[in-house]
């Protein structure tokens, strides 16, 4: 079982804290944590069309990372990686933990751009073993295509295989299928939910996460 250094950060408590400061910065809380906790997985797109929500993607994955005891991480821009063995354990750095993943995973291809089909498919390709029926998963990214295919029967399979699969999208929903989006086709699949604040962030959590 991991233990961190100073204890693991209780998510709710760190992020009910944050909304007084609007979520900058979040403050980490420390807790004990609890034996047999469902299993996560994390689907996180860190390319350039989310950098404004880059912090708070990393938070969010270092908080989920520490709250339970099965937790993998998958990083993405048009190629997809495991960065579990990246994330610092118990700190919440998540300037740091981005720059690690910039540097060390294997998150593009050929083209800076992101590309979700892709990404999905190669998940599901090469990683669907890590998906059960006591896996939850999240998948955090705007659902911008830029005009790929978005390849949403690797999404389904996803969905198939896991408990549940929820979408966390920092766009506003008025922009959800607009320009290269293909929010809608995802959504129709996958729960999927507005989430740009911390405030956002907190009840999603509350109400999303296993138990």
């Amino acid at each position: 079982r991991r233990r961190a250094a100073r204890g693991h950060i209780d998510l709710r408590r760190t992020l009910r804290g944050s909304l007084s400061t609007g979520g900058v910065p979040m403050r980490p809380v420390l807790r004990r944590r609890r034996p047999a906790r469902p299993e996560l997985v994390l689907l996180c797109d860190v390319s350039g069309s989310v950098a404004g929500f880059a912090n708070f993607t990393m938070l969010l994955v270092q908080a989920l990372h520490d709250e339970f005891s099965k937790v993998r991480v998958f990083a993405f821009v048009n190629r997809i990686d495991e960065v579990t063995e990246l994330i610092a354990r118990g700190t919440a750095d998540p300037e740091g933990l981005g720059g690690r993943i910039a540097a060390e995973a294997a998150i593009t291809g050929w083209h800076g751009s992101s590309d979700y089909g892709a990404a999905l498919g190669e998940f599901v390709e090469r990683y669907e073993g890590a998906l059960g029926p006591r896996t939850s998963v999240f998948i955090l990214g705007d659902a911008r295509a830029n005009q790929l295919d978005p390849d949403v029967p690797a999404l389904r399979r996803i969905a198939r295989a896991a408990r549940r699969v929820h979408w966390l999208n920092p766009e506003p929903r008025s922009l959800w299928d607009t320009g290269d989006s293909v929010a809608g086709a995802y959504a129709d699949v996958v729960d999927m939910y507005e989430c740009r604040t911390a405030r956002q962030l907190s009840a999603l959590v509350g109400r999303l996460l296993p138990v």
